[in-house]
C-alpha cells in the first residue's frame, strides 16, 4: 500500500494554511544581517530574519542598501534561505526602486517582502500589483510571499480587505507607530506590558487584525518587546500574544529575543505527541475516519495535528523518529 502524505491527502483543491516560523528577527545594517545569519546557522532554521530597508538605510544611500541586501543574501551566508526584506514605504520615492532590486537580484528565494506604513488598501493592493509585474519582468515563476504593516488607522480600518489580497502570507501589527497615531490618547506606557494587551484601543486592535488574518488563511504576527535584556518579558509578551490573543508570529529585535519567543509560541509537548500517533494511524487508514484513545478523528482533526506538527519541527522540538521518517525531509 503506498501511504499518502498529509500535504497531498488533506488540502486537495485547498489553499493549506501558511506553516511559517513563529519568530522573525530584524536586522538592519549588514554587519547585524550578517550576525543574525550566524545565529541562524547556530541555532537552526528555527526563525526568519527581515532585512530591513526601511529603518536601515541612510538617506541617499538607500539603493546602496537594498543592493547590500541581495548581496548578502545571496551568499553561502543564507544557508537556510530563510530571509525576507522589509521596503520603505508608499510614500518613500525608493520603494519601487527597493522591490526592482530585490526581485531581480533574489526574487527567486527571498523568504518575503514586508510593506510598511500602508494608509489604505489601495496603497497595498497598488504596491502588491508592482511586485507581482516585476517578477514576471524579471522572470520570477512563484508567488512571493507578501507581509503587510498594519500600524495606521486607515490600514486597521481596511484589514479585512488588505487580508483578502493575494500574495499575501502575514498581517504584522506595528505597535509604536499606531500608538502614535492616537496622538496622546494612548499613554507611552502601553506600548509595553501589560499595558499593550490591556489597554482597550489596543486589544481592539490586535483582535480585529487577528480575526482578519485567521479568516482569509494568513498568519498574524505581534509586535516587538521593547525590553531588550529581560528574556522572561518576552516570553511573557509572546505567550499572551499567543494565548489570548491568537498571535502565530513575533517579532524579535534583539538576539536573546529570539530563542524566547520560538520556545513561547512553539505547541504542547504532549498534544504534539498525541497527533504524532493520529496521523501515523490516519495514514495507514488511506485518512479515512480512525478512533484514538476512545475518540473519533477525521481529515478536520488531522489537518489540525499536521499544522501542529509542521510547527513543532519549525520551533526545533525534536519530534518521534517515525514521524521525522514519515512526514519531513531531512535538514541538509
Amino acid at each position: 500500500m503506498n501511504l499518502v502524505h498529509p500535504n497531498d491527502a488533506l488540502f486537495q483543491g485547498e489553499k493549506p494554511f501558511p506553516v511559517i516560523p513563529a519568530c522573525e528577527h530584524f536586522a538592519g545594517s549588514e554587519k547585524l544581517i550578517t550576525k543574525a545569519l550566524s545565529f541562524q546557522d547556530d541555532l537552526g532554521p528555527i526563525f526568519d530574519i527581515t532585512c530591513d530597508c526601511e529603518d536601515g538605510a541612510a538617506a541617499g544611500q538607500e539603493k546602496d542598501h537594498a543592493e547590500m541586501i541581495v548581496r548578502v543574501l545571496s551568499s553561502d551566508l543564507n544557508k537556510y534561505k530563510m530571509a525576507g526584506v522589509r521596503i520603505h514605504d508608499y510614500t518613500h520615492p525608493s520603494w519601487k526602486a527597493d522591490v526592482d532590486i530585490i526581485v531581480k537580484g533574489i526574487g527567486s528565494f527571498v523568504s518575503y517582502i514586508t510593506i510598511p506604513k500602508s494608509t489604505d488598501v489601495e496603497q497595498v493592493e497598488e504596491m502588491v500589483t508592482y511586485i507581482k509585474k516585476q517578477a514576471v519582468f524579471y522572470g520570477v515563476n512563484r508567488i512571493i510571499p507578501i507581509h503587510v504593516l498594519i500600524e495606521t488607522h486607515g490600514a486597521l480600518k481596511d484589514v479585512h480587505k488588505i487580508a483578502a489580497i493575494e500574495w499575501i502570507q502575514v498581517l504584522d501589527f506595528g505597535l509604536m507607530d499606531f500608538v502614535s497615531g492616537h496622538h496622546g490618547a494612548i499613554p507611552a506606557s502601553a506600548m509595553r506590558s501589560p499595558g499593550q494587551f490591556d489597554h482597550h484601543l489596543l486589544s481592539r486592535a490586535k483582535a480585529e487584525l487577528v480575526a482578519a488574518a485567521i479568516g482569509h488563511g494568513i498568519v498574524p504576527a505581534h509586535n516587538v518587546t521593547l525590553d531588550l535584556k529581560n528574556t522572561e518579558t518576552t516570553h511573557g509578551d509572546a505567550k499572551r500574544a499567543r494565548n489570548e490573543f491568537g498571535f502565530m508570529r513575533m517579532w524579535s529585535i534583539y538576539p536573546t529575543q529570539i530563542t524566547a519567543i520560538v520556545d513561547a509560541m512553539k505547541p504542547d509537548f504532549s498534544e504534539v505527541l498525541d497527533g504524532a500517533q493520529i496521523l501515523l494511524q490516519a495514514q495507514k487508514a488511506n485518512w479515512g475516519p480512525i478512533q484514538y484513545d476512545g475518540e473519533l478523528h477525521d481529515r478536520a482533526t488531522y489537518r489540525y495535528f499536521w499544522e501542529i506538527l509542521q510547527a513543532a519541527k519549525l520551533s526545533g522540538m525534536d519530534l518521534p523518529k517515525e514521524i521525522d521518517d514519515t512526514f519531513f525531509e531531512p535538514v541538509s
